[in-house]
Order: structure tokens, then C-alpha cells, then sequence
């Protein structure tokens, strides 16, 4: 990409983020908000955008960041070049720790007992801080590919919501790439040099989720616009994706 593709793509990231934020109220005056960074392409540039917000008078935010590390599972994001990208951004990072045990539920893949475990850890320890806001790098291909699971799979028209607010924690989740397209933070990765896992996950396998991207994909290369029309059903007939929605959870209590 030339520099003038490059800035044409950062103005339409930048106002996909904005009107998110506007859309659905993510960032309100006096937030603290805790960016998930897990190290991929996804995190960092969420964390880069709401750095860049922060630095703006309103509305007034603090932002820091949390890395997550499985303490059992042999996978490791380089910790160095995360410290440097946040010093880089002006936002304090957090290093997390924990763990889990496969055996205690042999009903779930280790891929979900991961996540579970890093995101209990992460709530955790936002509510312990006085944090009001979590930050999760999801975008809208991920959003949709969860709605095409749900409506596969579990016969519910339901997805990730782009706002949030918990049940059993005192805490907003919030979707601020839940607008950006995956391939255009695939580029904008790629062009920012982002540096990527040392250890890649050994765990790490094709799932539903990895089969049902694919069918979102072939159904854009069926219709261009298929991407828009799954939204504007959304909008249309699921209450989150209305301005100032967002009431439930997605974890259970302990």
C-alpha cells in the first residue's frame, strides 16, 4: 500500500471506531477502562484507537491495558514488545496471571477452558481496581460469524453485543472495533509492523467457529453486501444493537 492508501484506511478505521463509540455510548465522561491485550493484531489496534481517545478532552477516560498469561498452557506473546507498545501509547500495562485444570470438566475444549479462566481473571481484577469499562478487541466479522453460529447451532438470533453491562460484575464490556472490518486491521497490522505470538498455542485447532468464518466469507463472495444486510437485521430485531442498550452478562457466577 502506498502512504495515501494507508491514510485512507486509517480515516475509515478511525471513523468506524468513532461511530461505534458514538452508536453505543462506549465511552462515557470519567471512564476507566481496561483494554484486553492479548497481543494480536485485534487488541493492538483497539488499544491504539482508545490510547488516542484518551489524549482528547472529552470525554475525559483513563485507559490501561491487561495481559493475560496462562500460566499451563506453552504459548508466549512477547511480553517485551507489549511493554514497549504500551509505553509507546502512554498506557500502563498489567501482566495477569492464571491457570486452569483441564480435568475438573472434560466437557469443554481447552481452547474454551482458556478463555473462561483469562476472562475471569481479567474481570476480576478490573472490578478489584475501580475499573468501570472492559475492552475486548472483537470486530464485526467476529460479531457476525457468532451470529451465524448461534443461528446454526443453537437455533437463537444472539451475538456478541457491542455494550454490555454484567450481572455478577460491576462492569461494562465494550466492543470499540465492533464496525471494523477483520481485513482492515489485517492491513493496518500489517503496515504498523505488529509483532505476533513468539509460541504459537499448541491447543490451537480448527473449530466451529473457524468453519462458520469461512461460510460468512463464501456468502460475502455470494453478495458483497452481505456483511451490511446481516447488520441492518441486527439493528432491526436484536435490542443491543439499539443506542444505549445492552443489559445482561456472559459469565455466570462463580
Amino acid at each position: 500500500m502506498n502512504e495515501q492508501d494507508i491514510r485512507r484506511l486509517e480515516n475509515r478505521v478511525a471513523k468506524r471506531f468513532n461511530r461505534a463509540c458514538a452508536d453505543f455510548q462506549l465511552l462515557t465522561d470519567g471512564d476507566r477502562v481496561l483494554a484486553a491485550l492479548s497481543g494480536g493484531k485485534d487488541s493492538l489496534l483497539m488499544l491504539r484507537l482508545l490510547a488516542r481517545r484518551a489524549r482528547l478532552y472529552r470525554p475525559r477516560i483513563l485507559v490501561e491495558a491487561a495481559h493475560v498469561i496462562m500460566d499451563n498452557i506453552p504459548y508466549e506473546t512477547d511480553r517485551t514488545y507489549l511493554s514497549s507498545f504500551c509505553k509507546q501509547e502512554g498506557v500502563r500495562l498489567h501482566l495477569l496471571h492464571a491457570a486452569f485444570d483441564a480435568s475438573t470438566d472434560r466437557r469443554k475444549t481447552r481452547c474454551f477452558l482458556c478463555s473462561w479462566y483469562r476472562r475471569k481473571r481479567l474481570f476480576g481484577f478490573a472490578q478489584e481496581q475501580g475499573f468501570t469499562k472492559v475492552a475486548l478487541g472483537h470486530h464485526q466479522d467476529d460479531i457476525l460469524t457468532t451470529l451465524l453460529m448461534n443461528l446454526t447451532y443453537e437455533g437463537a438470533f444472539d451475538t456478541m453485543p457491542p455494550r454490555l453491562a454484567m450481572q455478577h460484575y460491576a462492569l461494562t464490556l465494550i466492543r470499540p472495533l465492533c464496525l471494523v472490518h477483520e481485513d482492515e486491521i489485517r492491513c493496518l497490522a500489517r503496515e504498523y509492523g505488529f509483532v505476533g505470538q513468539k509460541v504459537a498455542c499448541p491447543y490451537e485447532e480448527v473449530t466451529r467457529r473457524s468453519d462458520v468464518n469461512g461460510v460468512f466469507h463464501q456468502l460475502e463472495n455470494l453478495n458483497p453486501e452481505t456483511r451490511y444486510s446481516m447488520w441492518r437485521a441486527l439493528e432491526k430485531s436484536h435490542p443491543a444493537f439499539c443506542r444505549c442498550s445492552g443489559e445482561g452478562a456472559e459469565m455466570p457466577e462463580d
